[in-house]
């Protein structure tokens, strides 16, 4: 199986990345919500900065310098470091939080195990289920998205077994999400034509035959094939693709 080592994968594939992975603001507006009365959050596995919340004191950890480049001016102060050894004393902030990163840490154990030993009140994750509707791209073009998902995202049951039990909350994908992440163009199939797109998806980088699976996109949006095929997904406004937020809070 491919490595998940975050620093690795995104010092060689994050250039760019900034461009596509613009947050959405409804997901914020979740994020925000799940970290309620939070005054410190540390963001861990933070990227370039998207979903940092801008009414409190926020600092970031991101163990890729390509990643912390794209930081834009104004951005919460970021310390270079891994999600396995959070440079913090015990109990430093109110709240921990995680976006789509999980899956890239090769420890998940141990940095589920920091994030804990960090946090006073809460954890937030949004991260991945395999729990989800039907997804085109997945079922017709690449099938293996499904195993390698399973093998990267830890089930909730493991992250309950560090955390205490989970708020669940369903995130579900809007037809135009900002945030060009994996099922983000559910119903804008042109946009994985584009290498630039698919570039800020790692799944791309995880799999082979990338480009005769995209052709074979390509033919079938030019014939109308996708789209006779995928007509019940044109009238939709959002769908569940196992996008999930999960809320722990912290008892002593």
């Amino acid at each position: 199986m491919p490595s998940t080592d975050r620093p690795v994968r995104y010092d060689t594939i994050g250039f760019g990345y900034r461009r596509f992975r613009t947050p959405d603001p409804r997901i914020a507006a979740r994020i925000v919500a799940a970290l309620g009365d939070a005054r410190s959050v540390l963001n861990v596995g933070a990227g370039t900065g998207s979903y940092e919340p801008t009414d409190r004191e926020v600092m970031a950890v991101e163990p890729s310098a390509v990643m912390i480049a794209q930081r834009p001016a104004g951005s919460a102060r970021v310390v270079q470091a891994s999600a396995e050894s959070l440079p913090f004393a015990d109990g430093s902030f109110d709240a921990c939080m995680g976006v789509l990163t999980i899956h890239h840490w090769k420890d998940i154990d141990r940095g589920v195990a920091e994030l804990r030993r960090v946090a006073r009140k809460r954890v937030v994750l949004l991260t991945w289920t395999i729990e989800h509707e039907p997804f085109w791209l997945r079922r017709d073009y690449f099938p293996e998205f499904d195993d390698l998902d399973r093998a990267c995202f830890p089930s909730l049951e493991r992250l309950e077994s560090v955390l205490g039990p989970a708020i669940v909350e369903i995130v579900p994908v809007p037809h135009d999400c900002t945030d060009g992440f994996l099922g983000a163009y559910w119903r804008r199939p042109e946009a994985y034509l584009d290498p630039a797109v698919r570039a800020a998806i790692s799944s791309f980088a995880m799999v082979g035959n990338v480009q005769d699976r995209i052709e074979r996109l390509r033919a079938e949006c030019a014939s109308g094939a996708w789209a006779a095929r995928n007509a019940a997904l044109l009238g939709r406004e959002s769908m569940d693709l196992g996008y999930r937020l999960l809320r722990f809070e912290l008892c002593g």
